[in-house]
């Protein structure tokens, strides 16, 4: 048969048929703001399932249900293992929720803060604790070296976020 010929119908279930998001094997460890930007994510999910039953979308528009469906799903499973952590230990020692800078062998500086999986955003300062980065850095101290990547970079300062 041509594809002329194929029902839209179809497509619409095939896309309908949208896979889970991957949920992390890692603990799902969170800052304080990263627990309400999940909590925010969860408010939005929840109303776009509910903006989907009322407008009739589910049988309309079958991805635009099965999208917030997905979503409702990840971010309720997130909330629900979310584990809030503050940083712990000396106030120079790279942790969980702390501020790291960094200066790597070409001269640059950068500073990243250690957050979780899902808040993670490094264009904007912020690395996953499971990053290959953030696990050379936890634990070190102003002055200590790691290698990542096969590049040396030193730990020139560590504070508290913000």
């Amino acid at each position: 048969m041509a594809v002329a010929f194929t029902r839209e119908e179809d497509y619409e279930a095939q896309a309908a048929d949208l896979p889970d998001r991957p949920i992390s094997p890692h603990p799902n460890l969170v800052t304080a703001s990263g627990l309400a930007a999940i909590d925010e994510a969860l408010a939005q999910a929840r109303a776009a399932y509910a903006a989907a039953q009322a407008q009739g979308q589910v049988s309309t528009d079958r991805t635009a249900m099965a999208r917030a469906t997905r979503e409702l799903r990840y971010w309720s499973a997130r909330r629900a293992n979310a584990q809030l952590t503050e940083p712990a230990g000396p106030a120079d020692k790279a942790q969980f929720g702390r501020t790291v800078e960094i200066e790597r062998e070409d001269g640059r500086r950068q500073a990243f803060r250690i957050v979780g999986e899902d808040e993670a955003d490094p264009a904007n300062g912020t690395i996953s604790y499971v990053s290959p980065l953030a696990r050379a850095l936890l634990g070190k101290s102003v002055g200590d070296v790691v290698t990542v990547n096969g590049a040396e970079v030193e730990v020139v300062g560590v504070r508290e976020a913000g």
